[in-house]
C-alpha cells in the first residue's frame, strides 16, 4: 500500500482522531454548519472551526493543517497528460499504469510476457506518472481544502480548486472517467480490474469538495462538473467488466472497491447504493477475516503485514462511512465470531508488544501501518487501549507509560 505524504496526512489524522473536542470553549460562530464530508467527522470539524481561537487544542489542529497545506501549496497541479507514454486507446486523457509486481522475463529475448514477483516493485512503474500524480492530487486537495475550511484563507482554497479543476474539469488536462488501462501487464494485457484500487485517491477529492463549499471561487458549475465526473466514473465501476472483476475480488481489492463505491454513492446522494454496499461488507468482506482475527488472503502475500493492514485500513474506513448511514460494521460479528475488531486485536501485539510477525514481510516491518486503524478504533469503541497504542506508535513512547496514562 502506498504511504505517500504519510508525515503530512498522518499528523493531521492523528490530531483529528480525538473524541473530546466538544468540551472546548466556544468562540466565533457556534452555529457553524458541518461540512458535507464523510470520512472526516464534519460535526467535529465545525466545532473546531467555531472554537475560541485561543483554545490550545484548536491551535494545535489548525497549526498541523496549515503546516501540511503550506507544503502542498508548492506541489502540482497534476494531470494525466503529464505522462510520457500514450495509452493503447491513443488518448492521453485515459489513465494508465503498469502492474507493480511484474518484471521482464530474463529467459525471453524481449522479456515478454512479464512474470510475477509478488511484493517486489518494478522501478519501470515510474515511467508512467499517472499513479503518483493521482495520489498526490487526492492527498493535496484534501489537505489544502481542510486548511481553508479551518482558517478561511482563500489561498488554500484557490490551490485546492486548481488541483481539482486540472484533474477533473479542464478539457485540456482532465482524466477520462475510467480505469481501463490500470495495472496492465506487458505482453499479457493492457489493463486489469485490479487497477481500480489506484482510484482510491478519489476519496481525498470528494472530501475536498465538501470542505470547499464556502469558497467564493468554487462555483456551482465546478461542483456540478465534479459530480458529473464522479457519476460517470461510478457508473463505469458498476457496469464495466473490469469493475465487475474488482467487485468480485475477495481480498483487499474487494474492500477498497466497496469503499470507493460507498464514498462516491454518499457524495452523489445515492443513500440506497451506499447502504446496500455497506450491508454486503458483512457477508463479503468481514467473512474474509478468520475467527481469530487473521486475514488469510493477506497473510498469504509476501508482504503479509502490509497487506493485512492495508485491508484493515479499508475496512475501518468502511465502518466509518457506515456510521453516517446507520450501518454498524464496527460491532458486527458473523455467527462464528469474525469481525473488524478481531482483525485489529490480532495485529495489535505485533505493533506494540514486540511479538514476532509470523508470516512473510519482505518489504520491511512498520508498526505505523496499523496507526490509522487504531485511531478510528479508539473513537468507535471508546477503548483507551487503542488510543494508547496509536500514541505509542506515533510518538515511540514506552508502552508501560502509555498504558498507565490510559488507565
Amino acid at each position: 500500500m502506498r504511504n505517500r505524504l504519510r508525515m503530512k496526512a498522518s499528523g493531521i489524522a492523528s490530531i483529528l482522531a480525538c473524541a473530546t473536542f466538544g468540551a472546548v470553549a466556544q468562540g466565533g460562530n457556534p452555529g457553524e454548519a458541518a461540512p458535507r464530508v464523510f470520512l472526516y467527522d464534519g460535526a467535529m470539524l465545525a466545532r473546531i472551526k467555531a472554537a475560541d481561537t485561543k483554545d490550545p487544542r484548536r491551535q494545535e489542529i489548525v497549526h498541523a493543517a496549515v503546516a501540511a497545506a503550506d507544503k502542498a501549496m508548492n506541489e502540482g497541479p497534476f494531470s494525466v497528460m503529464q505522462k510520457g507514454v500514450t495509452p493503447p486507446s491513443g488518448d492521453k486523457h485515459d489513465y494508465m499504469s503498469q502492474a507493480p509486481y511484474f518484471w521482464a522475463d530474463p529467459s525471453k529475448p524481449n522479456g515478454l510476457p512479464y512474470i510475477r514477483r509478488d511484493g517486489e516493485h518494478n522501478p519501470e512503474l515510474k515511467k508512467i506518472s499517472d499513479h503518483d500524480q493521482f495520489g498526490k492530487m487526492g492527498d493535496d486537495a484534501r489537505i489544502l481544502a481542510l486548511a481553508y475550511y479551518l482558517t478561511g484563507d482563500q489561498a488554500y482554497a484557490d490551490r485546492a480548486e486548481l488541483l481539482l479543476r486540472t484533474w477533473f474539469l479542464n478539457p485540456e488536462t482532465k482524466m477520462n472517467p475510467n480505469l481501463e488501462f490500470g495495472q496492465g501487464i506487458p505482453g499479457i494485457n493492457t489493463g486489469r480490474g485490479i487497477g481500480i484500487i489506484e482510484s482510491r485517491s478519489l476519496l481525498g477529492a470528494t472530501e475536498a469538495v465538501g470542505l470547499l463549499a464556502g469558497s467564493k471561487t468554487w462555483t456551482s458549475a465546478d461542483e456540478q462538473g465534479i459530480k458529473t465526473w464522479m457519476a460517470a466514473y461510478l457508473k463505469w465501476m458498476l457496469t464495466s467488466q473490469k469493475g465487475k472483476d474488482e467487485d468480485a475480488a475477495k481480498n483487499n481489492h474487494g474492500t477498497w472497491y466497496d469503499l470507493q463505491v460507498t464514498e462516491l454513492a454518499l457524495f452523489l446522494g445515492d443513500r440506497k447504493l451506499a447502504v446496500d454496499t455497506l450491508e454486503r461488507v458483512k457477508t463479503r468482506r468481514i467473512t474474509q477475516i478468520d475467527p481469530d482475527g487473521r486475514q488469510p488472503l493477506e497473510t498469504a502475500r509476501t508482504n503479509g503485514w502490509g497487506y493485512s493492514n492495508g485491508n484493515l485500513d479499508g475496512l475501518t474506513q468502511l465502518a466509518t462511512l457506515g456510521e453516517r448511514v446507520g450501518v454498524d460494521l464496527w460491532n458486527y460479528k458473523t455467527p462464528d465470531g469474525r469481525s473488524i475488531q478481531g482483525a485489529i486485536n490480532f495485529l495489535l501485539p505485533y505493533a506494540i508488544s514486540g511479538k514476532k510477525w509470523d508470516y512473510q514481510q519482505i518489504g520491511g516491518f512498520r508498526a505505523s501501518d496499523l496507526e490509522h486503524s487504531l485511531e478510528r478504533a479508539a473513537l468507535a469503541y471508546r477503548d483507551p487501549k487503542y488510543a494508547a497504542a496509536a500514541k505509542q506508535i506515533r510518538e515511540g513512547d514506552d508502552l508501560s507509560t502509555v498504558m498507565l496514562a490510559a488507565n
